[in-house]
């Protein structure tokens, strides 16, 4: 499957990393590398109810800008807002390709769907706080 065939995942960094009184106010770029690290395995596994291989874009912003992509995740660096840049990237995926984005965010939900984009929450991506327990790709 080539990767404009591939489910987009569009992760919200920022929320995503928030969904966690982890301690990550101290350092936003190091958990923003933490998250972005420990999405990979998922690109080829894909994630819970939604087989891989997908594509995920991981969108920072703020103190996170500048964080690199690695194989199998894709960094994108907001230059304003992450949810704007989100809902660019839902905008412009083909109408036939799936789109779903990692958020918590109702605003930004409602501003993806909009496009087509199905949403699920941070647990499906932070497994460790997920009540039905870790997801292991």
């Amino acid at each position: 499957m080539s990767e404009d065939e591939a489910v987009l995942v569009i992760v919200d960094g920022a929320n995503v990393v928030g969904s966690v009184p982890d301690g990550w106010w101290r350092d936003r770029r190091g958990a923003a590398v933490r998250l972005r690290d420990s999405l990979v395995p998922y690109a080829a596994a894909g994630l819970p109810g939604l087989p891989g291989p997908v594509e995920i874009v991981l969108v920072v912003e703020g103190a996170a800008r500048g964080v690199e992509s690695v194989p199998g995740v894709r960094v994108a660096s907001a230059p304003g807002s992450g949810d704007d840049l989100i809902a660019e990237l839902a905008a412009a995926a083909e109408p036939d390709r799936e789109c779903v984005v990692v958020t918590a965010d109702r605003g930004l939900r409602q501003r993806v769907e909009a496009y087509g984009a199905r949403c699920v929450g941070p647990r499906t991506v932070r497994p460790s706080q997920s009540a039905h327990g870790p997801f292991r790709p």
